[in-house]
């Protein structure tokens, strides 16, 4: 069976979640001063800033790795990050028409830097570490031009490219003991001449040409600013020399009158002059900066950080307003709520986040510093949030307001990797790193363990409970799963599968079958009267399934894993129906609401994505 994403239908996005901070320069505003763009996984977000409203830019397969918009506006590249060995592909979008305009792909395993030339004519691009090549592609004829050799990493590393803002003829790379000024000639080769920084060794990390293209402004891992004659290739001044930008001065941008904004790695945003680089005005952001994207009004703009915020800036009296949020770490696991299509939550990192599913929407968000939320779950009732924690302790929220209703210390020693709660709302099963199961009974004013249990020999990576909150199964990389009476709290059956750690199990609603993934890249049903295969599927060709949901009417299967493929299955003909490719990290947790209206993902790079399922409940 053929299961490449090309070969059937696509799954449809419907919103997403997310921002991915990390891409230095990523976040880009459009001329037309009403979209944001932005990436996220393998996807280019067009964000509308007046409703939200988002367009998607669907053609990468690997991570985007960076981003550049014409000065016209009528296009966008971008770059992408494959394996190592394999050619990575840069797109180039027109905005216009929201479709691909052209590909190029010549670069191995990272495309590091894009930048178009002021009159849309020309594309440079550099590769990655592996590749460090410097490519100019001709946007008419989209073919490659000329290209230039990469520098011995021994001695020195490009990071970044940029054109002239006046002269399609003239780009700057820069980087680790390298600040070179490329210049086309007539018989299309380009030519370097280095820039004389006298005795400074630097790292340059972002370029910025005066808007009459006279000077050249570099902000270094050092801290300060260089700025570079462009005539005569020699360093004019730097600084600041005392109060350097904490971190590095990660990005730069000229503003419409001369001045400077820099963000610095620490998160300090200041406004300084251009000659002599004293600050005129500052502001302290939570997180480092990646993004700055000027508006030409001189009003306000828009500032992205490495922990996936994005900051409105008002310009005249550079206060900050928080306009967009998302996870920045992993999103381990989500839960919808039971019986409806509207609330659901996501734990990661440092926190746990309750969404509306129709915007998407963030309604509350529940710190805890410095843990991972490991597994969360929204009880049927709609009373209370559970969720597990790398810590090992099991903490209960309410979803209205995130107050502490219960926390249960030393649930699991070394962290707990999976738990559910029951439908009558009494019971928690929970799993840990050391493969321990453990059933405890919610009490008005407290908690009890019911049970210890400890067939397993290492991490419990899935919990289910069956309907009658009688019996549950629980998945280990042990390579078993375990049907357990959570009453008489004995085993009933253990499935055994060989060459495979499993990470993911599923009752069918009628609860006469489980369902298997792990490792192994199939996806097995198992009779649970006495733990025997019934059939076997070819999951996926290359890697790991992690999780798996069975809709509520048994007629689909929806899996996800490290391929960052959303694949929705037909549960009786065992054959793929639709393919969703949108996610930039490893898929952590998927689920369908009650009226298989929307499926929802989550992945490893933070994002949260919702797609309109394709399949309606049949009357």
């Amino acid at each position: 069976m053929d299961l490449e994403p090309n070969n059937v239908p696509p799954l449809e996005l419907a919103a997403v979640t997310g921002f991915n901070g990390q891409v230095r320069f990523g976040m880009r505003l459009h001329p037309d001063r009403e979209h944001i763009i932005y990436p996220l996984g393998c996807t280019i977000v067009l964000r509308r800033i007046k409703d939200d409203l988002k367009n998607f830019l669907h053609g990468h397969t690997g991570e985007v790795s960076c981003v550049s918009m014409s000065k016209s506006g009528t296009y966008i590249a971008s770059g992408e990050i494959n394996s190592q060995g394999f050619e990575a592909e840069i797109l180039v979008w027109d905005y216009a028409a929201r479709s691909i305009y052209t590909r190029f792909q010549i670069h191995e395993g990272k495309v590091e830097a894009l930048a178009f030339s002021p009159t849309d004519k020309y594309l440079v691009s550099l590769g990655g570490q592996d590749d460090g090549r410097i490519l100019l592609w001709s946007i008419k004829s989209k073919q490659a031009i000329c290209s230039a050799p990469a520098l011995p990493l021994s001695l020195c590393h490009r990071l970044t490219v940029k054109f002239s803002n006046t002269n399609d003829n003239m780009f700057v790379s820069a980087g680790r003991a390298t600040l070179q000024i490329w210049e086309l000639d007539e018989a299309n080769k380009i030519r370097p001449s280095d820039c004389q920084l006298r005795k400074l060794k630097r790292t340059v990390k972002c370029i910025e040409f005066s808007a009459d293209d006279e000077f050249i402004f570099c902000g270094t891992t050092s801290g300060d600013i260089l700025k570079i004659q462009t005539k005569t290739r020699y360093l004019s001044n730097y600084g600041p020399v005392k109060t350097k930008h904490s971190l590095g001065a990660n990005v730069l941008k000229v503003t419409c009158t001369g001045e400077l904004v820099v963000g610095s790695g620490f998160g300090n945003l200041t406004l300084c002059s251009a000659s002599n680089f004293k600050a005129i005005k500052h502001i302290q952001l939570s997180n480092g900066v990646t993004s700055i994207a000027l508006k030409d009004d001189g009003l306000h703009f828009f500032v992205g950080t490495d922990a996936s915020q994005i900051y409105c800036i008002n310009y005249e009296t550079f206060s900050a307003e928080l306009i967009s949020t998302s996870h920045h770490g992993p999103v381990k696991d989500l839960s919808i709520a039971f019986g409806s299509s509207m609330l659901f939550v996501t734990g990661s990192e440092e926190d746990i986040r309750v969404w509306h599913i129709d915007k998407p929407k963030e309604l509350l968000r529940i710190p805890e510093p410095c843990m991972m939320c490991n597994a969360v779950h929204l009880m049927v009732d709609g009373h209370s949030i559970v969720s597990g924690w790398s810590d090992g302790k099991i903490r209960v929220f309410t979803p209205q307001s995130g107050r502490l209703l219960l926390i249960i210390h030393n649930a699991h020693r070394n962290g707990v990797t999976a738990m559910k709660g029951s439908r009558d709302c009494q019971k928690i099963v929970s799993g840990g790193q050391e493969g321990q199961v453990c059933v405890w009974e919610l009490l008005k004013h407290g908690h009890k363990r019911l049970a210890f249990l400890t067939e397993h020999k290492s991490a419990v990576t899935c919990v289910q409970i069956k309907s009658d909150d009688k019996e549950c199964v629980t998945a280990s990389t042990d390579g078993t799963c375990i049907i357990w009476d959570i009453v008489k709290f004995v085993r009933i059956q253990k499935i055994i599968a060989k060459n495979t750690l499993f990470r993911t199990v599923c009752y069918h609603p009628e609860e006469h079958q489980v369902v298997t993934s792990g490792t192994d890249k199939k996806i097995i049903y198992w009779d649970v009267h006495d733990a025997t295969p019934i059939r076997e599927l070819q999951g996926v060709q290359t890697s790991a399934i992690n999780c798996m949901f069975i809709t509520h009417d048994g007629r689909h299967i929806v899996t996800g894993g490290d391929d960052k493929i959303v694949r929705v299955w037909d549960y009786m003909e065992g054959t793929v129906t639709h393919v969703g490719v949108a996610h930039g990290g490893s898929i952590t947790s998927i689920k369908v609401c009650c009226n298989n209206s929307t499926l929802i993902s989550s992945s490893a790079d933070g994002a949260v994505m919702r797609w309109k399922f394709p399949h309606p409940v049949l009357d």
